[in-house]
């Protein structure tokens, strides 16, 4: 099969992004294809003997099946747990598209399946000029939008959608990630949002309570449900 390149996007900080990612990277192999992922900035590093260390892109690390150093999956770490433009103004680091897309073309084309993974929502800023979006635009790739569910989940899931389209890239799918288990009228908004997006859904993730590991997720992503990305 060609080289099949994605980026991650999320209605929000904080609605699995990785976590999706991983499951489908973990699905990918378990097709037989080889898999590689980055995630090019990353805020609310520790760290470590080895430099700083991102759990998210070290979860990544660990499903993939190519041998990609930490540094070609993680190049910008940044250690406070803030919007990346801002942590990147207090370690004096400058984001740009130019620089970011740069370093992802040098580890692209290495697999069958790769997903390139943003941070927080489509327009986390980069610097005052540019946002994560424009890094996605640069790549010209096609975008999976994790949809955390949530009370509000629909606005965001639109709002999102919506600026993907305007920014003239492709929505090759979505996942609908439950994160409140207690929200009501849950499959209600699920299906609101399967009749509202023009995309196909690639899956539906119950919640799986904070011990969850990726391996769980190829329940729920179908071989038909996810037949668009392979």
């Amino acid at each position: 099969m060609a080289n099949k390149t994605f980026f991650v996007t999320g209605t929000d900080t904080g609605v699995g992004k990785t976590f999706i990612s991983a499951g489908l990277l973990l699905t990918a192999k378990q097709r037989g294809l080889s898999t590689a992922a980055l995630k090019p900035v990353a805020a609310g590093c520790e760290m470590t003997a080895a430099g700083l260390r991102n759990d998210d892109a070290l979860l990544l690390q660990s499903v993939i099946t190519q041998p990609l150093a930490y540094e070609q999956i993680n190049p910008i770490a940044l250690e406070p747990a803030i919007a990346p433009h801002i942590a990147a103004q207090q370690a004096r680091r400058v984001l740009s598209v130019d620089r970011l897309s740069g370093f992802c073309r040098g580890a692209l084309n290495q697999a069958d399946f790769t997903l390139v993974e943003g941070a927080g929502g489509w327009r986390v800023p980069l610097n005052p000029a540019e946002t994560l979006a424009d890094l996605a635009r640069a790549l010209r790739l096609p975008v999976i939008m994790v949809v955390g569910i949530r009370l509000g989940c629909i606005n965001h899931a639109l709002l999102t959608a919506e600026a993907i389209a305007r920014d003239g890239l492709l929505m090759a799918g979505w996942v609908a990630n439950v994160i409140d288990p207690d929200m009501p009228c849950q499959q209600e908004n699920i299906v609101s949002l399967q009749q509202r997006l023009a995309a196909p859904c690639l899956g539906v993730v119950p919640y799986l309570g904070q011990d969850a590991t990726p391996a769980l997720l190829s329940d729920f992503f179908s071989a038909e449900s996810v037949a668009p990305l392979f």
